[in-house]
């Protein structure tokens, strides 16, 4: 007894002691940027605010990179730029990265007058995506697909670990836009469609790339983007307006920035496009009342590309460059991505010299900027670190990445339990992404669209690959190289398949990033479609294997075939990942992160309002039903074993101001094979003082059950669970009646 309250108070006396030595280092820190900052010239403080990309400062020989001694001098000792990104065309190897990074380390911290360190940026989006021989993951889509913030954090773990290695320090991800509209061209890049699931799994990343301190040599700055409301395009295009009333960019856009902030992520993106007529960059009320004030982010904000240019140019609220660059630093922007010139830096000094806008102002993105380099040990270790070289390869990072890839793969249908399939089973495998690795990838991988064959590392397998070296029964098709506007070749399409119990067909999307995915709708390419009825027609049973960012209209194809596979852009080992599944040595347990439409015109979220499925019948009488008839709803995802779900049990079915609300639900494996199972809980407001969501998704919990085995999963409800924003912008919980949801499993509660 005596020796545990002894083991307390020294417990509490270290505490203090951390927290006090934490408050003087702070106090240091804080007191050497002042003085740097009194020091500096108004040039010097706009350089650091000023973001190039490489480009501006070298050239590519031969697939090579080389700098521009004379561009370097000018960029880093004339201007003073204080940050650098973006690659040329492709990714580099580690040496062509500190052959690129340390000179101009070594000049900024030489010839510059106060020695600050220059800063690296990066897009790493699904690990380090820039860097030969770095580990690639799942897209974000994948991500949420796992429902396992474990795997999560430990792929952001490994992206920091790779990227630090590089010699990269800050790294622009993950993205928190919450993807409410399933044709937007970045929709790949997101957790999916629910708020819930979007906090917690980049939460998850953002722990794995920060590591709770920064100027760790295994870990990096992460970016939380895009601020706020970018993935909802009315037209579902990139860049594109956005119309969202204040009330529900409260109830689902902000929450997942709200817990990034409260996390302690150390910068922030904002949205290109614009929200009700305002662009976000020059939107005070969103980047300084409610970011700064209300959120109480004190971190850096950067810009996205080009986009204080498009204040003048594309929005037109601006009429001069120079009245571009006021408003958006006035409205709160601290770091500007250029990115080819010096527009941004000379504008800023003229208006700072014109009085337009205070020195003060500057000072406040200066010690933001400055803060950040100095959290990042960039002031006391500027140089490439050999421990993160040295962790830069593992073979748990392979592990890793395997297992996220299976975990991610979603088995959307199954019909007569075709999979898995036997070492007697004669597979076909073919269609247009059989052979590819492109599409594997999708998006930032060797090159921002991810679609150039010539820069991916030979040592990766292609779907087709991993099928040939595992499975001897397997036989390949080669559509890789299928001209969509020739003809196909069906005679020798239904040949090769004669021979087949069954055909693997690998279709769905071409890798894209960005604006150049925009498309005019969901629907399945015309050419797969006819593809797919032609191999139907032989009358073997057929697997269809999506790789798709987005989910594409499946409803004239899904009747012609038994199985469907969803892979997402499940990355470097997507392809080991999909054959374990189809070959049962992976059980799938993946789960749709958004509601798979059935038409592009009905774009629902699973969240909708009544409403939204309301069917009204005139003749012969009036009448209405409810009707949400989706291809797969949200959560939706097969696997090869059966779950049973024990009652609801709660500690109490009436839940008080202060109190929580304790419930559980027994879970058992009542197949013959191992399995993972997602347990998601769902609330309902009965009613409410606006119209109440059919559910929201508010606790997830993924356990692992042998046959025969049974787990009870618990979770915890406070009223902020239950809360929603009203018509006066306030979150609150009101009273009334809830329905608990968990499977198939029901429970009310009260909250008085």
């Amino acid at each position: 007894m005596y020796k545990n309250q002894i083991i307390r108070i020294l417990s509490a006396v270290s505490m203090l002691y951390c927290m006090s030595c934490s408050k003087q280092h702070e106090e240091a820190s804080s007191e050497e940027i002042e003085k740097i900052i009194s020091q500096m010239t108004i040039e010097e403080k706009v350089g650091q605010m000023t973001n190039l990309t490489l480009a501006t400062i070298a050239n590519e020989v031969d697939s090579t990179v080389v700098l521009d001694t004379a561009k370097v001098n000018d960029v880093i000792i004339k201007h003073h730029v204080g940050s650098i990104q973006n690659v040329l065309t492709h990714a580099y190897t580690l040496d062509e990265w500190h052959a690129i990074i340390e000179p101009i380390q070594k000049l900024t911290l030489e010839k510059t007058r106060h020695k600050i360190p220059f800063l690296y940026c990066i897009d790493a989006v699904h690990g380090a995506n820039y860097v030969y021989g770095a580990t690639l993951f799942p897209h974000n889509i994948g991500l949420a697909a796992t429902r396992n913030r474990v795997l999560a954090k430990e792929c952001g773990a490994i992206t920091a670990v790779q990227v630090r290695a590089a010699g990269i320090r800050y790294n622009f991800a993950p993205v928190l836009d919450v993807g409410r509209n399933q044709q937007w061209s970045r929709f790949g890049e997101t957790f999916g469609e629910d708020t819930y699931l979007t906090s917690e799994m980049g939460l998850a990343s953002i722990q794995g790339l920060e590591g709770g301190d920064v100027s760790s040599p295994f870990h990096v700055a992460a970016c939380m983007k895009h601020f706020i409301g970018y993935s909802m395009p009315q037209n579902g295009k990139d860049r594109a307006p956005a119309y969202i009333p204040e009330i529900v960019l409260r109830e689902y856009f902000l929450p997942s920035f709200r817990a990034a902030v409260n996390e302690g992520t150390h910068t922030l993106m904002v949205n290109s496009a614009e929200i009700n007529g305002t662009p976000v960059h020059a939107s005070k009320y969103l980047l300084t009342d409610v970011l700064r004030t209300e959120l109480g982010f004190k971190g850096v904000v950067i810009t996205d590309w080009l986009d204080i240019l498009k204040l003048q140019e594309r929005h037109h609220v601006a009429k001069t460059h120079k009245d571009a660059v006021y408003l958006a630093v006035t409205a709160g922007i601290d770091m500007c991505i250029v990115p080819f010139d010096f527009s941004f830096t000379n504008d800023l000094i003229a208006l700072v010299k014109e009085g337009k806008i205070s020195e003060e102002r500057i000072n406040k993105s200066v010690r933001r900027i400055l803060q950040l380099k100095k959290d990042l040990g960039l002031f006391d270790h500027p140089y490439l670190e050999q421990d993160a070289l040295q962790a830069f390869s593992k073979p748990a990072y392979t592990k890793t990445a395997v297992q996220t890839a299976r975990e991610s793969i979603t088995l959307l249908k199954n019909k007569n339990d075709l999979l898995p399939f036997t070492d007697k089973t004669r597979v076909l495998v073919t269609g247009p992404f059989a052979n590819t690795l492109s599409e594997l990838h999708g998006a930032w991988s060797y090159t921002w669209q991810g679609n150039k064959e010539e820069f991916y590392p030979d040592t990766l397998l292609t779907i087709a690959e991993a099928f040939e070296k595992n499975a001897p029964l397997t036989s390949i098709f080669d559509l890789s190289a299928w001209d969509k506007s020739n003809v196909l070749n069906k005679g020798a399409l239904i040949k090769a398949a004669r021979s087949s119990d069954v055909i693997v067909i690998c279709a769905g999307e071409a890798a894209y990033a960005e604006t150049p995915g925009n498309i005019p709708d969901l629907a399945f390419d015309s050419t797969q479609v006819d593809m797919i009825k032609t191999l139907a027609s032989t009358g073997k049973p057929i697997v269809l294997v999506l790789l798709e960012g987005r989910p594409r209209i499946i409803r004239e194809i899904e009747p012609y075939c038994s199985a469907i596979v969803l892979a997402y852009w499940p990355g470097t080992h997507g392809a080991q990942a999909i054959y374990d599944v189809l070959y049962g040595t992976y059980n799938p347990s993946g789960k749709l992160p958004f509601t798979y439409p059935r038409y592009s015109g009905t774009l629902i979220t699973y969240d909708h309002k009544l409403l939204d499925e309301a069917v009204e019948i005139v003749e012969p009488e009036y009448n209405y039903f409810y009707e949400f008839n989706p291809q797969y709803p949200f959560g939706h995802g097969l696997s090869y074993t059966t779950f049973e779900y024990g009652k609801i049990i709660m500690n109490t079915d009436t839940l008080a101001i202060n109190d929580s609300l304790r419930i559980s639900v027994k879970v058992t494996n009542t197949g013959k094979v191992a399995g993972q199972e997602v347990i998601e809980l769902y609330t309902h407001d009965l009613v409410a003082s606006i119209t109440p969501c059919v559910k929201r998704l508010r606790k997830f919990e993924k356990i692992n059950l042998i046959p025969g085995e049974t787990k009870s999963v618990d979770f915890v409800l406070t009223k902020r669970d239950l809360a929603f924003v009203n018509e006066a912008l306030k979150t609150v919980t009101e009273k009334g009646i809830f329905e608990i949801m968990i499977s198939n499993q029901k429970a009310l509660v009260y909250y008085k």
